[in-house]
């Protein structure tokens, strides 16, 4: 257990938050420092193939070690961390033997972690948690599922007993803001196929995501003394209020659940001359978020009818289902499910309300099913992770490789 405590913290102790704003990759100068720590570390406990690109993308190979020909396996994390709350300072609390109540992340600021709350904590009564101090996210998403797979790394290289193909590892930047997989090699990684290690409490498994775009309605208003203005004065805000209030208000993100998709406008910002709201669509089913975007461009329309040619309209894909990529090689997902169950983990197979690195490589030619790294509450000061989840993770990763190469061994009979 030290193990993976130890090496999870050395992680979320240095700040790797992405920029979406940044034009670069990695998105801050930041993320280098822990990249970097990445490609020293896998040399150290003996990977092959270490190598650190000119985009912070971190890859390593664990060479087969059995004569027959097992397709190469891969395992991805991504080591930033979202913009969404701040990761400088980063002070983790360890609770030993959690004793089911609330736990006072800093009394200064009355920050308590409630299981009356969040109903997830009850599950881990007597387990240890690592959590923030209130002042931080955690990081666990995604060091957690780095430190899971350096760690199963480190023990199949300890155990050569264990037979196994070759597997490749990889650690991205920028994952929190929509780019993970955009600068990924996917021939140079040289898997058929790969799991990431994204997912939050233990026996998750995933190959299904949303369907996603970006929307972004800019208006150029008429801004005339308020006095005079009859007749004459367009305001921005005014249009871009209306608009939003066309949208089917139960279609929020917080009206749905499971497979229901949603439209989510986060900002808007501007004045009386011109305004501007920048949102996303999600949706699971292809049919209903291309509906989605037609009814936004249908609402566009009707406004620029009545206003004029003031409004300008864009809609931007992000990734889509991975669904399609991979229910054509679903033995992939059934040895991650197979691999749970020896472990005496129930499955639980749903839907991602979100997307992964996964969901692009799936399109890139690498489908990429998502497996639970462990952690709660991602995002903000709430976050948590049990450590015997991370341990539990490592288990499935070792056992997925071990899985697939009796899956071969059973096919070539």
């Amino acid at each position: 257990m030290q193990n993976i405590i130890d090496r999870f913290l050395s992680y979320v102790e240095i700040d790797t938050q992405s920029d979406p704003h940044s034009t670069t990759t990695p998105s801050t100068e930041k993320q280098w420092v822990l990249a970097k720590k990445l490609e020293q570390e896998l040399k150290q406990i003996g990977m092959s193939d270490v190598t650190l690109d000119d985009n912070g993308y971190v890859m390593a190979t664990l060479p087969s070690n059995v004569e027959r020909i097992i397709p190469v396996i891969g395992f991805i994390s991504h080591y930033d961390t979202s913009p969404d709350f701040t990761a400088t300072g980063v002070k983790p609390k360890i609770i030993t033997n959690y004793d089911g109540k609330d736990i006072v992340l800093n009394p200064e600021e009355n920050i308590v972690l409630s299981p009356n709350y969040f109903d997830d904590l009850k599950q881990y009564k007597g387990q240890t948690i690592i959590t923030t101090d209130g002042t931080t996210l955690l990081g666990a998403d995604d060091k957690a599922g780095v430190a899971e797979i350096v760690t199963a790394m480190e023990y199949l290289i300890n155990n050569p007993h264990i037979r196994h193909g070759a597997v490749r590892i990889a650690f991205t930047p920028d994952e929190e803001i929509g780019r993970g997989a955009h600068k990924f090699d996917v021939k140079k990684f040289g898997a058929q196929w790969a799991y990431t290690m994204d997912g939050s409490q233990i026996g998750e498994l995933e190959y299904e995501n949303f369907n996603a775009a970006e929307v972004v309605v800019s208006v150029k208003g008429k801004s005339v003394h308020p006095g005079y203005a009859k007749g004459k004065m367009i305001n921005a805000i005014n249009i871009l209020n209306e608009f939003l209030s066309l949208l089917p208000k139960k279609e929020r993100p917080q009206y749905t659940a499971h497979r229901e998709g949603f439209f989510h406008f986060h900002s808007i910002e501007g004045n009386v001359s011109q305004a501007k709201t920048t949102g996303i669509i999600r949706d699971h089913d292809r049919v209903k978020f291309d509906a989605r975007k037609e009814l936004i461009e249908q609402i566009v329309g009707d406004l620029t009818d009545r206003f004029g040619n003031i409004i300008t309209l864009e809609i931007q894909d992000q990734y889509y289902n991975m669904k399609e990529k991979v229910e054509p090689v679903m033995h992939i997902v059934d040895i991650a499910e197979q691999a749970m169950l020896a472990l005496d983990i129930e499955p639980i197979i749903k839907p991602i309300r979100g997307g992964t690195d996964g969901s692009q490589l799936s399109y890139m030619g690498l489908p990429c099913p998502n497996i639970f790294a462990g952690g709660h509450n991602f995002h903000g000061p709430y976050e948590y992770i049990p450590v015997e989840s991370m341990e539990r993770a490592t288990d499935v990763i070792v056992k997925v490789i071990e899985l697939t190469s009796k899956y071969y061994d059973e096919k070539e009979d």
